[in-house]
């Protein structure tokens, strides 16, 4: 019996409903709030968390109805994986579609939801919720960390 994980298998096009919902590795990255410039196109990253993430698990509070809060909240397909420009570099779903494999501390590597916690690559403990600033005040906000969050788990992992 192959024994080799569905993610290295399939397309992202193949997956399953519940092989698709198991590669979030609940970093909560995608549920920061983010800024665009218009002319640019350019997208920051904030350290402000979308209301509905729990901070702690880093996972939607109440995702199956999570539009009845945040109407524009971005849904995540396999149609629409490539166009989405704000996913950061540790996404599994991104790294998917551009044929890369997992990193070692996704739940689905390591069997073990915490390690994408411990290995410091969630937002756990980064950020503070849309609630609690005014919305006019969210560029005193901007982070790179999203972006560069993999680059110390990966040299531990090479060294």
């Amino acid at each position: 019996m192959d024994k080799t994980p569905f993610w290295k298998t399939k397309t992202l096009a193949e997956m399953t409903t519940q092989e698709w919902e198991s590669l979030c590795d609940g970093c909560g990255l995608c549920c920061l709030n983010k800024l665009e410039e218009w002319d640019s196109g350019d997208i920051y990253f904030t350290s402000v968390a979308c209301k509905m993430l729990d901070r702690e698990s880093c996972r939607c509070s109440d995702y199956a109805h999570r539009w009845d809060y945040v109407p524009d909240c971005v849904q995540l397909t396999k149609e629409t994986v490539s166009d989405i420009a704000w996913l950061p570099p540790t996404c599994a779903y991104r790294l998917i579609d551009e044929g890369h494999d997992l990193y070692w501390w996704h739940p689905l590597v390591s069997g073990d939801a915490e390690t994408v916690h411990s290995a410091g690559i969630s937002a756990r403990g980064r950020t503070i919720s849309e609630t609690e600033i005014d919305a006019d005040q969210l560029e005193d906000y901007v982070v790179d960390w999203p972006l560069t969050v993999g680059e110390t788990a990966l040299a531990k992992r090479k060294g």
